[in-house]
């Protein structure tokens, strides 16, 4: 069975094979940067899922966003991934769970997360969670 608990330096590399699974290779020349970054910021977190074996399993990413319009704060999820191996064993629900948790305790009244159309598996587990589909996203492109 699995464990969460807060990232640390020691992820990098199990980090960067699970954003490779997630579609985001070559990630390692930057992780321990980049991981160093989001463990110092006070509005991010980044939980992982840990086996009995000292695997990770898995990890999901928040940042906390404060509202100027609403009462309540949001939590973004940036990123969450299980690894392909420890998928369907109840990993993502834990990892899920440990987030809703986070973000209730910083004040948040929501959970959103933004979910590239052909990761229909995925759509498939966040409904599962009772997310809904909030089908409006726009992105420009600073790099341009």
């Amino acid at each position: 069975m699995a464990h969460v608990r807060d990232a640390h330096c020691g992820d990098a590399t199990a980090i960067t094979h699970l954003l490779a699974e997630l579609g985001y290779p070559g990630t390692g020349k930057f992780i321990d940067h980049r991981l160093q970054q989001q463990l110092n910021h006070a509005d991010a977190c980044l939980l992982v899922a840990e086996g009995d074996d000292g695997q990770l399993m898995g990890f999901i990413s928040l940042h906390f966003v404060v509202q100027l319009a609403l009462e309540g704060d949001f939590c973004r999820i940036s990123y969450f991934c299980v690894d392909s191996k420890a998928r369907s064993l109840g990993v993502g629900s834990l990892l899920a769970r440990a987030a809703e948790q986070r973000a209730r305790a910083r004040g948040c009244d929501r959970l959103e997360l933004h979910c590239d159309v052909r990761r229909e598996a995925a759509h498939r587990f966040y409904t599962r969670l009772g997310y809904e589909d909030a089908p409006k996203y726009f992105l420009r492109s600073l790099t341009t």
